[in-house]
């Protein structure tokens, strides 16, 4: 009977120590508050240029040395250059960072080459109310292209973008029509043909939507997504590259072509201004280096330029405003073809085109009445000048003598004697001589 009452007091004994020193025998260690992480947004708005290129691959340069959580490209484009594209899509695809595309805001689209950068990056997605598609290559110069030309560089680009959905896991079938066959989809299509990873109405919504989600990288390395409340840090855009962009813009690049032809035709015209012939160059080649960007077709360039020489040439020659007219005509259809190429969505604003087109007709329409007016404008000079002008005898005339006439001295002769002061009037011109009558 004494073990089981020393069992019972031992564990009596235990229960009241337990009791007394439960609240301070382990002290509670106050968690470390978790430190959010930190996304490098770069937006992509307007043409794929040089400019948009070396912007995205700085972006993705310094977050993968600061070690970001990811790359958020947010894209609004047309498409543009394929070199730049390809420069872009190596980015992505060598980045140790997971890059996220996002097509955005509501009304945005990603055409041409930017459906190559959706297909490349980790992640795709799309906000309400945008499209993605109509990949197929056009050709630098808008010119027409051979059957087997076509045919290699589509094949070419058919083959990258399979290469870039099939790594992704997307839709390989549709990206190839993409290119093939320009084919586009809304952000609600594109998500249940399995285009895209996610529709999301704002970035905040998607990098919360986003945490969690395991993406594999370029170098075969599975990662997770820590994006939940991520600090976004948007990448500086250097005056620089805001000056280069806004050069590939295709209205800009527009105007500048027009500011270089007058400045260089109104220098030819007057030579010797100078400024109109240096800013006229300097735009030029400002125009030049956008153009190389933009889908140009050389035929309406060359309407243009052709719209230019028929000004001159009704500015020259008596036409009574043919040639105008022609001029008006080539200028307005090459300024609609220039940057319409097929395939391709990026051209001038119709509102610059027609305020282009007005202004190209009042400046050589001023400058034709103008020449009209001097056509019908009486000679002053040389032998029709001199005819009927009126003067003043200085030396009688008997019948030889001298007579100021027009500004200056001549040697006159007449018909009859005329007294020194007899005001008279020109008849005839005989060489130097003057045949004059009395006025």
């Amino acid at each position: 009977m004494i073990l089981p009452k020393l069992r019972l007091a031992a564990l009596v004994a235990a229960v009241c120590m337990a009791v007394v020193s439960g609240p301070h025998a382990a002290p509670s260690v106050p968690e470390s508050p978790v430190r959010p992480s930190h996304v490098q947004s770069v937006p992509l708005l307007g043409t794929v240029n040089p400019a948009s290129s070396e912007l995205l691959q700085s972006a993705i340069t310094d977050a993968n040395r600061d070690h970001r959580e990811a790359v958020l490209i947010e894209i609004d484009t047309p498409g543009g250059l394929e070199s730049s594209m390809r420069d872009m899509v190596k980015a992505i695809l060598k980045s140790e960072v997971p890059v996220i595309a996002y097509v955005s805001p509501a009304g945005a689209r990603s055409a041409s080459a930017g459906v190559f950068l959706m297909a490349a990056s980790q992640v795709a997605a799309m906000a309400p109310g945008t499209n993605l598609g109509a990949a197929h290559p056009v050709g630098i110069g808008g010119g027409s292209i051979d059957s087997i030309m076509s045919g290699k560089i589509t094949n070419d680009a058919s083959a990258y973008m399979r290469s870039l959905a099939r790594q992704r896991g997307r839709n390989v079938q549709w990206y190839e029509d993409a290119v093939r066959h320009s084919v586009s989809a809304s952000e609600t299509e594109a998500l249940d043909k399995g285009l895209i990873d996610i529709v999301s109405r704002s970035r905040e919504d998607l990098l919360d939507r986003l945490d969690g989600r395991r993406v594999t990288l370029g170098s075969g390395k599975v990662v997770t997504l820590h994006t939940r409340g991520a600090v976004i840090i948007p990448t500086v855009v250097s005056l620089r590259i805001k000056i280069l962009n806004a050069l590939s813009d295709p209205n800009i690049a527009y105007l500048l072509m027009l500011l270089g032809f007058y400045g260089i035709l109104f220098e030819l015209m007057h030579p010797g201004a100078v400024l109109p012939g240096v800013a006229g160059g300097v735009s030029l080649l400002l125009a030049f280096f956008a153009l190389q960007t933009l889908p140009v077709n050389y035929v309406g360039m060359l309407l243009i330029l052709f719209s230019l020489v028929l000004f001159i040439l009704e500015a020259r020659t008596p036409t009574h405003g043919t040639l105008g007219i022609g001029g008006v005509i080539s200028f307005l259809l090459g300024s609609v073809m220039l940057l319409r190429v097929h395939g391709s969505e990026l051209h001038v604003a119709w509102g610059l085109i027609a305020g282009s087109t007005a202004i190209t007709a009042l400046f050589f329409g001023t400058i034709i009445a103008a020449a009209f007016r001097a056509r019908r404008l009486p000679v002053t000079t040389g032998k029709r000048g001199l005819m009927g002008e009126r003067g003043r005898v200085t030396e009688t005339l008997s019948p030889l003598g001298t007579v100021y006439v027009h500004g200056a001295y001549w040697t006159a002769e007449a018909d009859e004697p005329l007294p020194k002061g007899t005001l008279v009037r020109v008849a005839e011109v005989k060489g130097l001589t003057l045949r004059v009558v009395r006025a």
